[in-house]
């Protein structure tokens, strides 16, 4: 019997789960809209920059009971953001490595989410994955992205800056002179 071909905008989360189906592919990063939106205006979205991804589905007996439906997740993309240091462009890697637990129910999702360190998920006949993954990629980006070490050195506004770092008053500076005129 052939493997059944799975969408992933309208995956069957349970039906993935009992075949313990895979399934992988890569989208153009401008087909995640609120990933794109994140991209500066002056950066320029190629088609060479997609997101990576893949999924499987586990289905995990359990004694006296329905199976516990369980869906891991990877994707890797590379964005590019604007350094908040130098205002430069940066490309950041993100990457994501999840596992989910789906159960029947908004209600059971939220009270095992709160009391479970998984990710736990209302089971869904039509789960949108590049929706589920946008939102992980999402969280996964740095609050403040920046260079290691930016390419360019900042240059001071006007007035800021004019004396050098060996020029500068140190705060102590006052005080060892009052104590040496004391001791004087």
């Amino acid at each position: 019997m052939a493997a059944r071909e799975f969408d992933p905008l309208r995956l069957d989360v349970a039906a993935f789960a009992k075949e313990a189906a895979q399934a992988d592919g890569s989208w153009p990063l401008a087909a995640l809209e609120r990933l794109a939106d994140c991209v500066p205006a002056d950066a320029v979205i190629t088609e060479a920059d997609a997101v990576n991804w893949s999924a499987r589905g586990e289905a995990r007996p359990v004694r006296g009971g329905e199976p516990q439906f369980w869906l891991a997740v990877q994707a890797d993309a590379r964005v590019p953001l604007q350094c908040q240091r130098c205002l430069k462009p940066v490309t950041v890697p993100l990457q994501v490595d999840r596992r989910f637990l789906f159960v029947p129910g908004e209600d059971a999702a939220a009270q095992l989410d709160a009391d479970s360190e998984d990710d736990v998920l209302a089971l869904t006949r039509s789960l949108d994955l590049r929706e589920l993954i946008e939102d992980e990629l999402l969280l996964a980006m740095p609050i403040v992205p920046r260079h290691e070490v930016c390419p360019d050195p900042l240059v001071a506004a006007d007035g800021e800056g004019d004396l050098a770092e060996d020029e500068a008053p140190h705060p102590f500076a006052a005080l060892v002179a009052l104590k040496r005129a004391k001791l004087n």
